[in-house]
């Protein structure tokens, strides 16, 4: 009797308990998101590591979330559905180095997607402001995209959002930054694991 009695409690803990998707570099991934009364789904996530010439570095890990599973790189980058990347800080790296990474990536995405980078300077500068007020190991960013509210970043547990910018093009160059091909580092590793390749 007792022994069913614990079986029914923990099916019952288990039940209520959100799931996880995959475990990476030793973080939990979880297997969905709502944004925006939108549930996403788990498409793949995985570890950067910066290379140094003695070593390397774990930086984030990273998951993509989209309302149904895909491959197709152009697809997601220039869809207008509701989408989702969570990163979840996994270093000590400074809000400089941060910054600078991102800036690196939106020159990369913008040639590569024939973006005019000029168009979206205003964009950029805006959305690299969430960085200024620091960074901590294990801190969690969610980059959320819908058509109503546009690319918002929420930061832990806080929702409201640090920056919102409406501006498709822009979405374009952030979810780029993560889905076009960049042969430095791991990148396209990451790319593979975040199509779930």
């Amino acid at each position: 009797m007792i022994k069913k009695v614990l079986l029914v409690v923990m099916a019952l803990v288990l039940a209520s308990t959100p799931g996880m998707a995959k475990e990476v570099a030793g973080v939990d991934m979880p297997d969905s998101m709502s944004v925006d009364k939108v549930n996403l789904i788990f498409n793949g996530a995985g570890l950067l590591k910066i290379k140094f010439p003695n070593m390397d570095v774990d930086v984030y890990v990273v998951g993509l979330y989209l309302k149904n599973k895909s491959s197709d790189v152009m697809k997601i980058i220039n869809s207008n559905e509701t989408m989702a990347v969570k990163l979840h800080n996994v270093s000590d790296s400074t809000p400089k180095d941060y910054s600078d990474g991102f800036l690196r990536g939106f020159n990369k995405s913008c040639k590569d997607l024939g973006i005019d980078q000029k168009s979206i300077e205003n964009d950029i500068k805006l959305f690299l402001n969430i960085f200024k007020d620091g960074m901590a190991k294990n801190d969690i960013f969610d980059f959320t995209y819908s058509n109503t509210n546009g690319i918002q970043v929420f930061k832990n547990k806080n929702r409201t959002p640090m920056v919102t910018i409406k501006n498709i093009t822009f979405k374009r160059a952030l979810f780029g930054f993560w889905l076009t091909e960049r042969p430095e580092d791991n990148r396209i590793a990451v790319r593979k694991a975040l199509l779930g390749l």
